[in-house]
């Protein structure tokens, strides 16, 4: 065998050594292999660009058809000269694998979910736990990876690909670079007027093109750390102390900030709802914000910029190498806590005490690899016994991450006793059940998120004897259940529909902390419809519990209002 691939080889320097299968089919040239590659994705993975560009209303009739074989030659072209780098004999191949599996997962879920792709997205990727992932694996997207991927990869790994001389291969992928840039930019300049136009009116295109959109957000990704550079984790809140109502306190403040997940401000009773998703915390003395925004899409904007202590806009153009609200507390002298019964803190919880809460053994509340709400109330006298008795003595602050409305799993985030509106969509598949069936499902956890906040609410009542209590409850952001075929949430702030934005604010005081912190409930109850955001997080719990530092904003406390002097 050795021997006469040898001759193979010398028989014909720089060309073609003859067919591994003989008489299936001759080998190709590594370029048509990427050709037709190109072409594979660039026009059937990209069947989510195309819907979109159908579905836009100002490209009827040629104009449309037109510019959607310029983005189709295009796309290409330049997925060509891409993989024209990687055409040689040990990368050709796998670089293909990865580039069509990765093609044919954006487009799964990019047609099924509406979701797009960008940076965000990419990093809610990389940060997706075991747990996330099985959430998401069904029929269908085995479905279209296989037709989409494994089918096209097997004939690519089965296909015998001609074997080229190191100078001449270097050649031939020079000349297909500079024959795909080529291609693009005569196309690009041929269509340059009604494409420029498309794009700017319609900035969701840009972020459909499979897969050049997940290589160049996985590339922003990877540029995030070099962007941030060596500079070192900023402190925040150095003069951070106790206020006066420290002084000779009778009782110290405990304060617990449930971190909700997935949160539709819609979709709770309290709020105007239709449905009555919030019979528990209606019969509480609450006070709710019905119009409340978040900072982003997903968990992984959301969070990090809501205990940042920045705006919103302010955050998008820092670097994020800082401490942040819980560094700031816990600076003041106060004990920290945070418990996650989520996929993690996104890096908010690294320097305080922290645990998680979802794998833990319960047999009421935990099973299938994950553990509903309450089992952050198990124990958590014990957990907060624990910490430093120095810290507990002038106050205590508990986190707690839900699990919450996660979806597209919505079925599994609410106990039977929960399932109040039915029937309700028990896969997640979420195009597989009719829009009914997903909202009941989501819903449902909404209902269950009652039952979890009213549960807080009775633990701080019962803890009232030894500490002043109160429960701020905000979401991270919201979530589209189907609405103009949108799935789920993470498409970019600008693009995202209002449903994936408006969260829920809630607040319980006990009538110890409002008089601690001379706060009026009527104030309070009158500004349910002001509008606010994630702005107000950290200035908003600062003032409540009365940490002075420059870090807190006035005018972005939302309670200092309602105090009295405020």
């Amino acid at each position: 065998m050795a021997v006469q691939a040898d001759i193979d080889m010398a028989a014909a320097p720089g060309t073609a050594a003859p067919p591994s299968r003989a008489g299936w089919h001759p080998a190709l040239h590594p370029a048509w292999l990427v050709v037709a590659c190109s072409a594979w994705i660039g026009t059937v993975c990209n069947l989510a660009l195309w819907r979109a560009l159908a579905r836009t209303d100002d490209l009827g009739g040629g104009q449309g058809v037109l510019l959607g074989l310029a983005l189709a030659v295009m796309i290409t072209s330049a997925l060509a000269g891409l993989l024209g780098l990687l055409a040689w004999r040990s990368t050709l191949k796998p670089a293909l694998t990865l580039l069509l599996l990765a093609a044919a997962f954006g487009a799964y879920f990019m047609l099924s979910y509406g979701v797009v792709i960008d940076a965000t997205m990419i990093t809610n990727v990389l940060q997706t736990d075991p747990r996330e992932t099985r959430d998401l694996l069904n029929g269908r997207l085995v479905t279209h990876v296989l037709l989409l991927a494994v089918l096209p990869a097997a004939l690519v790994w089965r296909w015998p690909v001609r074997r080229l001389r190191w100078g001449r291969q270097l050649a031939h992928n020079t000349l297909l670079l500079l024959a795909s840039l080529a291609v693009l930019v005569l196309v690009l300049l041929a269509s340059f007027q009604p494409l420029s136009s498309t794009m700017r009116n319609h900035k969701q295109l840009r972020y459909l093109i499979n897969p050049l959109n997940s290589l160049y957000a996985l590339g922003q990704v990877a540029a995030a750390p070099l962007q941030r550079g060596s500079t070192p984790l900023q402190a925040l809140g150095t003069d951070a102390r106790l206020g006066p109502s420290y002084t000779a306190q009778r009782k110290p403040p405990l304060l617990v900030l449930v971190l909700g997940e997935t949160g539709r401000a819609g979709n709770f009773g309290i709020n105007g709802y239709a449905r009555p998703t919030t019979p528990e915390l209606a019969r509480e003395q609450i006070a709710t914000l019905s119009n409340a925004w978040s900072c982003g899409t997903s968990t992984a904007a959301s969070v990090p910029c809501m205990f940042s202590g920045l705006t919103r806009t302010e955050y998008i153009h820092d670097n994020h190498n800082a401490e942040n609200l819980l560094d700031v507390i816990q600076r003041a002298g106060l004990a920290v806590l945070w418990l996650d019964n989520q996929a993690g803190c996104k890096g908010v919880c690294e320097r305080v005490p922290h645990a998680s809460t979802l794998s833990l053994q319960d047999p009421q509340l935990c099973g299938e690899g994950e553990c509903l709400d309450e089992i952050m109330l198990r124990g958590l006298d014990e957990r907060i016994a624990a910490l430093p008795a120095e810290r507990r003595a002038k106050g205590v602050v508990i986190v707690m991450h839900q699990m919450g409305s996660h979806g597209p799993a919505y079925f599994k985030r609410s106990p039977p006793a929960y399932k109040r509106f039915m029937p309700e969509c028990a896969s997640n598949a979420l195009q597989d059940c009719s829009r009914e069936q997903v909202v009941n499902a989501y819903d449902n956890t909404i209902a269950y998120t009652d039952h979890f906040l009213a549960a807080t609410i009775a633990w701080l009542k019962a803890s009232q004897d030894r500490a002043e209590t109160a429960m701020l409850y905000v979401a991270d952001h919201g979530e589209s259940l189907g609405e103009n075929n949108l799935y789920l949430h993470g498409l970019p702030y600008a693009l995202a529909p209002d449903v994936q934005k408006h969260v829920p604010w809630i607040a319980w005081f006990s009538p110890g902390f409002e008089q601690r912190r001379q706060l009026s409930a009527a104030c309070l109850q009158s500004q349910r419809d002001q509008r606010v955001s994630h702005d107000n997080y950290v200035h908003s719990v600062l003032g409540l519990l009365d940490i002075q530092t420059s870090v807190r904003k006035p005018a972005l406390d939302l309670y200092s209002r309602c105090m009295a002097g405020g």
